[in-house]
């Protein structure tokens, strides 16, 4: 029971990478918050998970895009947990086209829910971890900020990495770490369609039964890497928000299931 007594809020919790951190939180001993901007439904399911471990749990709808309704999410949550102690900032929305067809309005909405989203949530609960002099801020990013690829995106990305390292540096003294994830193809309802595409522009075939654990693995497409399993993330994230990850800050940690090693900063 790693996190037993703490409260953690993931956003973007309603499904994949953001509902596993949920689940592997709750299984640990944390009360949790689920976060998704729209879908009540998928908010409730995993809120009947989380309680069916056995901890306390809670779902808000808020537009993380949006100051005024991440503090209302906060006002709610505060009001009845009294203190968040771990926030993941999972909650990302992507816009696949080239830089020629993408315009400002599709820009901001990207940069508005992914890079802003953190700035707002960030802002909302960092005065009570400073109150107490404890807390863990993890930021899940993307391996684009490495190798290019979606401009928007990774644009994002690269900006987490630089919040994560420059947040880390001015709140350690305070008892607070933060730290950012790369996770590499992970298995998700997209998996198959993102697969698929993904082999087609890099003119390499992913045999069938290859799909459900394998996905090309380098840019130059001549490698394949095993996919990362959502309950991996999550669990790396456990790793960061317990005490046991006090000594890690600042850093960068790519799960990649391979992909990554053959790119370099």
């Amino acid at each position: 029971m790693l996190l037993e007594g703490r409260t953690a809020l993931v956003t973007g919790s309603g499904r994949n990478i953001g509902r596993a951190t949920i689940l592997a939180y709750a299984k640990e001993g944390a009360n949790v918050v689920v976060n998704a901007r729209s879908n009540q439904e998928e908010v409730d399911a995993v809120v009947k998970e989380a309680q069916d471990i056995g901890v306390k749990a809670i779902g808000v709808l808020a537009d993380i895009s949006d100051p005024a309704s991440v503090q209302a999410m906060a006002d709610k949550v505060l009001s009845t947990f009294g203190k968040v102690d771990i926030l993941v900032n999972n909650a990302a929305i992507r816009s696949p086209r080239p830089f020629t067809e993408i315009d400002y309005a599709e820009w901001r909405r990207v940069i508005s829910v992914d890079l802003d989203g953190a700035f707002h949530c960030i802002k909302a609960f960092l005065p009570g971890m400073l109150e107490q002099s404890w807390g863990r801020i993890i930021n899940i990013s993307g391996t684009n900020a490495r190798t290019g690829g979606n401009l928007s995106g990774g644009a994002r990305n690269v900006a987490l990495v630089h919040m994560t390292k420059t947040l880390s540096s001015q709140l350690g003294r305070y008892g607070i770490t933060v730290n950012c994830i790369h996770p590499g193809t992970t298995r998700t309802e997209r998996t198959p369609g993102v697969l698929a595409a993904r082999a087609a522009e890099l003119g390499i075939t992913v045999k069938e039964q290859e799909q459900q654990d394998f996905a090309p693995g380098s840019p130059q497409g001549n490698a394949i890497c095993r996919m990362v399993d959502a309950s991996e993330i999550a669990y790396l994230t456990v790793f960061l928000a317990s005490d046991r990850g006090w000594a890690v800050t600042g850093e960068v940690i790519a799960a990649t299931g391979g992909a990554g090693n053959s790119v370099y900063y």
